[in-house]
């Protein structure tokens, strides 16, 4: 064999991204999201405190030139906190979703190719599937030591079946097509079916999910700082944010507010992403705009 056919070719699905319409919606979410990567990379230059100084004789303390948004009950400045948490929840969405696809996408194409495998394997994914996610992740964190990596680990575990779901059925549905029975035909190896024929083919739907991965990551480890069992509130992250202020929410609405705006943009942005990336790579789609 000489290669893909067209339709089949990374160059087409790369070529039909390509063409994202500039919708309104999306031109506002790429937008917002590229403002709160660049706080995040730039934080340091951006916040004008020390997100950990502790300053009991400037607890509560209102807006002011010195402290932008004011300061929380340890004296912290708020301002400096919510720029370094961008960090945090950015770095948590990207690793899961990173790591969702380095273990679901092998497995998705094992699934989907060996038989044999794929009664065992989708049985297992789907008694993972059986619990709930944020159980999961909480009984995982409570388990280990709650540092940034295990907390992306425990994140991780409960996305994987998705991944592997997905992958799975392009798969069953690619193995069918005359130039995968070509390849076989031709005793191709077992590995350059599956990597160079097979997986090319999963790429379009894995991006749109991987989006979807990385927003329900940012949410997950805002839910789990939220109720203590997440990173340490030393560290500045809008969960962590959030569950601090909560006590004084009635005294300091600011204390939960600005976190959870930028926590809600960011998700909000990430979802409109995948929708419009969605819409570009779907023929279905594609068909009814034509």
């Amino acid at each position: 064999m000489h290669g893909l056919p067209a339709r089949y070719s990374i160059h087409g699905w790369t070529t039909k991204l390509l063409r994202l319409r500039p919708r309104t919606t999306t031109i506002i979410a790429t937008t917002t999201l590229a403002a709160i990567v660049l706080m995040a990379i730039f934080a340091p230059l951006i916040a004008t405190h020390d997100p950990t100084e502790l300053s009991p004789a400037s607890r509560l303390q209102a807006m002011s030139a010195e402290h932008w948004l004011g300061t929380d009950a340890y004296g912290r400045d708020l301002f400096s906190r919510v720029v370094y948490g961008a960090r945090i929840s950015l770095t948590v969405g990207l690793g899961v979703a990173f790591l969702t696809l380095l273990i679901g996408l092998p497995l998705g194409l094992i699934a989907g190719y060996f038989r044999a495998i794929d009664a065992v394997l989708m049985r297992f994914m789907d008694g993972l599937m059986a619990i709930p996610g944020i159980l999961a992740a909480i009984a995982i964190v409570s388990l280990t030591s709650a540092n940034l990596w295990m907390l992306m680990i425990a994140i991780t575990v409960p996305e994987i079946p998705q991944i592997v779901r997905l992958v799975r059925s392009q798969v069953l549905a690619t193995r069918e097509e005359a130039f995968v029975e070509a390849a076989v035909l031709m005793s191709t190896p077992t590995r350059t079916i599956l990597w160079r024929h097979l997986m090319p083919n999963t790429f379009a739907p894995l991006i749109v999910q991987c989006t979807y991965v990385c927003a329900a990551a940012i949410l997950t480890e805002a839910t789990l700082s939220f109720l203590g069992v997440g990173l340490s509130s030393e560290i500045p992250t809008w969960g962590n944010i959030m569950s601090d202020g909560r006590i004084y929410f009635q005294l300091k609405p600011s204390l939960i507010f600005w976190a959870g705006v930028l926590l809600s943009l960011c998700i909000l942005s990430i979802n409109l992403l995948g929708d419009a990336a969605r819409d570009a790579l779907d023929p279905i789609m594609k068909r009814k705009e034509g």
